[in-house]
């Protein structure tokens, strides 16, 4: 198998569209389909399913995708002084995540990273909606949905809570809230009910009670600026709300929900060193936050308390 016409695969795999591998590898759109389909006809499958918004990898394509990740790696290695440098590693790892937890718990974590393993390179993709393995969009994703089939390496990365947060002038201007029912009259804020990105992200509905939602939006990050500017009452993660934000609990420990985050990778590519030592780093990495936070009982990037 030529191997420019594999790294070729590589690229439409990872840009989802032939003018954005194009630009990756600085050659003509023409130039990836004709490669593509001639690996194809190598191969005897198609390796991609011609879609409205891009290239997917088909099931054979998925296949090669773990094959060609290995061959990368080893690629990678040739002219390296490999007794020198047994503990590093090189190339590209995609890192999927939510986006609040993405922002303000994993980014941070990225400069510790590169510092560990100067060689690598890291795609940090941060999406309101679930990044899909399926579909190839990153190499390891943390999410709150663990996947109930398939064949991947699940491993829980941490626990987190979740609370009702206001801005203090927004209760300060409103009648004092003690329980759930004296919810009813207020601006809440939370996810489009169709839209909601995953399946165990607590919306306001969870809280079953009459209040109406006023204020929708299908980002986290948007919910917390509008319950910053005193809009309303928004469900936010404890990691997400920092000292200086002016936020603070709505209704103290009354409502808590408590969510777990995982680590999912397709099981072929924990034989690719890069891929496995960024999930190793990553639970490493977020043991040593939990231990920092454990005599205070804070949370993953939580600075004040509920």
């Amino acid at each position: 198998m030529d191997w420019d016409d594999l790294r070729v695969f590589v690229a439409l795999a990872r840009a989802g569209t032939l003018t954005r591998a194009a630009a990756r590898l600085d050659v003509r759109h023409t130039t990836i389909a004709r490669r593509i389909r001639r690996l194809e006809q190598r191969i005897g499958a198609p390796l991609f399913l011609r879609e409205r918004d891009g290239f997917k990898l088909s099931r054979r394509g998925a296949e090669l995708w773990l094959e060609a990740a290995r061959i990368d790696e080893a690629f990678g290695r040739i002219g390296q002084d490999l007794p020198a440098r047994a503990g590093d590693v090189s190339g590209l790892v995609r890192i999927g995540c939510t986006e609040g937890f993405g922002t303000a718990v994993v980014a941070p974590m990225m400069g510790r990273l590169r510092a560990r393993h100067p060689g690598l390179q890291i795609d940090l993709i941060v999406q309101p909606r679930p990044i899909l393995l399926t579909r190839n969009e990153a190499d390891l994703v943390v999410t709150i949905d663990r996947p109930e089939r398939g064949d991947y390496v699940i491993s829980r990365l941490t626990d987190y809570s979740l609370r009702l947060y206001a801005a203090p002038a927004y209760l300060a201007a409103r009648a004092p809230l003690a329980a759930l029912d004296d919810l009813a009259g207020h601006a809440l804020i939370s996810y489009v009910d169709e839209q909601s990105p995953w399946r165990n992200v607590p919306t306001m509905s969870d809280i079953r009670m009459s209040a109406a939602t006023v204020l929708r939006s299908t980002s986290i990050l948007a919910q917390k600026a509008m319950a910053r500017a005193g809009a309303g009452i928004a469900i936010l993660p404890d990691f997400l709300v920092e000292e200086g934000d002016g936020l603070v609990p709505a209704l103290g420990e009354s409502v808590v929900f408590q969510r777990e985050f995982w680590t999912v990778m397709p099981q072929g590519l924990r034989e690719v060193a890069r891929v496995r030592r960024v999930a190793e780093a990553l639970h490493e990495m977020m043991r040593a936050e939990r231990e920092r936070l454990a005599p205070s009982g804070g949370a993953p990037g939580k600075t004040t308390r509920g």
